[in-house]
């Protein structure tokens, strides 16, 4: 198995489900609302184990009753937590918006994310101690930083889902000069403008792009009914990390399958499938 140390955020979801996301200076009625474990970080740490990676998270929980939950949740699905960390300080909240055609409309609290650094000797020996890094940017850029450097120093692979979009430019280019593969949407390849070894764009249902100084390479997705798009990014991106040490084209392949499964469940803290049914998907594609 892979060794994967993911450092990145974790939230409790609320989702509301709408029939149609509203315009701005609009108020809408909800027809649903539930609570869920997300995050980038703690989502795409789970994506990966079940995808067959060993894991390990780096994050900062509250020392609220949500922490506690949150806590669990990666637990029960086989996530390392030696690098998590509990603050006196609020868990991370997101408030997300579902609309009746699987778009969806994100708005994140940080709580304890904004305050993650890597100053415990213990947390550095997590992140050194991978094959894989796998990073995000709803934790603070100089923490991302200072991630990327002692894993690279390691010799480690270092991936980043420069998501969300909107961290500072100067901060993305020095972690542009670290990063083996970058991770981004259509939306945020836009605001890419770095070289990078491995630049990977999601495209929802019309797969992903793979793009090196050689060249690009389209991967198809397969065709599914989509209900709710929230957290196809992370599974993609932790499938990813979870295949990419032992092949780059065959993880590829298996990411965008994952991601295309994941939208078949509704949320995103539970909608990662497991390695056998991305095989089976696999197996089953034309």
């Amino acid at each position: 198995m892979t060794r994967i140390t993911v450092v990145g955020s974790v939230n409790m979801d609320l989702v509301f489900g709408l029939a149609d996301l509203p315009e701005p200076g609009q108020t809408v009625l909800a027809s649903s609302l539930h609570s869920e474990p997300g995050g980038k970080g703690g989502n795409q740490a789970v994506a990966a184990a079940r995808a067959g990676a060993d894991v390990q998270l780096v994050a900062a929980l509250g020392t609220d009753a949500t922490g506690a939950v949150l806590r669990k949740h990666l637990q029960d699905n086989g996530v390392g937590l030696d690098g998590v960390i509990s603050l006196p300080t609020p868990s991370g909240t997101a408030a997300i918006m579902v609309g009746r055609s699987a778009e969806n409309m994100i708005v994140v609290a940080p709580g304890a994310n904004a305050h993650l650094t890597l100053d415990s000797r213990q947390i550095r020996a997590v992140v050194a101690d991978c094959e894989v890094l796998l990073l995000q940017l709803e934790i603070p850029p100089s923490t991302a930083l200072a991630a990327a450097r002692t894993a690279k120093a390691s010799g480690a692979t270092v991936m980043l889902n420069a998501s969300p979009a909107g961290t500072d430019p100067g901060a993305l280019a020095e972690l542009a000069a670290v990063i083996d593969v970058v991770i981004v949407n259509e939306t945020e390849a836009a605001q890419w403008h770095w070289p990078v070894p491995h630049l990977v764009i999601t495209r929802g249902a019309d797969g992903a792009v793979h793009r090196t100084p050689d060249g690009e390479t389209h991967i198809a997705a397969p065709e599914v009914e989509a209900i709710d798009t929230t957290g196809a990014g992370d599974v993609f991106a932790g499938v990813l990390a979870a295949g990419w040490h032992a092949d780059p084209r065959h993880a590829l392949l298996r990411a965008v399958t994952a991601g295309a499964l994941a939208t078949l469940t509704a949320g995103a803290g539970d909608c990662a499938p497991y390695d056998e049914a991305i095989e089976d998907a696999l197996g089953s594609a034309p």
